[in-house]
């Protein structure tokens, strides 16, 4: 079996794939910026009577990673799977947003997965080195392929991700490591709620969005209460342990009903059609 590293697994998708992950055999790191917010994960870890090690990992401090990795080596000899899964989202229309918001959300979502990925290479080079392929896992979003209002900054971040992990997909390929996107829409996940972040300036009454902002967080809480309009995040997780099975993996999965369909239509429907049924989806009336 693998072993497996995992950043932000102290809620939702990461969570999940960490218990899944363990539960199925493989050696799993579950990293997470504070050990404070490990409660959930122990809980799950208990529940699906699995172990895994819980370990401190903020993606922004470079000594934080390198500590992790120098551990992983130390203990394990090898690192077979990377999952690049910390990450928040951060609403705000761009004249409410401030550079440092901005440089924040681009902080975490992709300096920082790019800070681990580059610690973590050289020892998934040494462990592909025998001819078993490694796998660096990049849980991107359908929104690093469709832009949508109100969400440009995390928008932004996840579609540098994708020309990112696209790239590295060619240049690790002599080395014997498949880097693979997930794609997932909207799941029901503390992204949207405890981990939730908002401009600063969003709530300002004299914005120019102010109005609109409000309609589309209406829009949202109706959304987080529709069961149906959003899936379950242990889909995504059964996505990844497919990928980990998968001899040659694909370099893209785009998981849920409603993704594929908006990824379909983005596809088929000529520019301007596509645009006019996003703004009839997401204008105030």
């Amino acid at each position: 079996m693998a072993v497996v590293l995992i950043t932000g697994t102290s809620s939702g998708i990461g969570l999940l794939a960490a218990a899944r992950l363990a539960a199925a055999g493989h050696d799993v790191y579950a990293s997470m910026r504070s050990l404070a917010g490990s409660h959930d994960l122990a809980a799950e870890l208990e529940r699906r009577k699995t172990v895994a090690h819980l370990v401190q990992l903020d993606v922004t401090d470079v000594d934080s990673i390198a500590r992790v990795l120098a551990s992983i080596e130390k203990e394990a000899g090898r690192l077979d799977v990377l999952i690049n899964n910390a990450g928040y989202g951060l609403g705000g229309f761009f004249e409410d947003l401030s550079a440092a918001e901005i440089q924040a959300q681009f902080d975490t979502n992709f300096f920082g997965l790019q800070a681990v990925t580059r610690a973590a290479l050289p020892l998934m080079r040494q462990s592909a080195a025998g001819g078993s392929w490694g796998r660096i896992v990049n849980i991107s979003s359908v929104q690093g392929r469709i832009a949508v209002p109100g969400l440009g900054a995390y928008t932004a971040s996840k579609f540098a991700l994708e020309g990112f992990s696209e790239g590295l997909y060619y240049e690790l390929q002599p080395f014997h490591i498949h880097v693979v996107l997930i794609e997932p829409g909207s799941y029901r996940t503390k992204i949207f709620t405890e981990n939730a972040r908002v401009a600063s300036r969003a709530a300002n009454p004299h914005s120019p969005y102010a109005e609109y902002a409000r309609w589309l967080r209406a829009r949202m809480d109706k959304l987080l209460e529709t069961s149906d309009l959003m899936g379950d995040a242990e889909d995504v997780a059964r996505v990844i342990e497919i990928v980990l099975q998968k001899a040659r993996p694909d370099l893209r999965y785009v998981v849920g009903r409603r993704a594929r369909q908006m990824l379909r239509l983005r596809k088929l429907l000529p520019g301007r059609l596509f645009h006019r049924m996003v703004l009839r989806r997401v204008s105030a009336p």
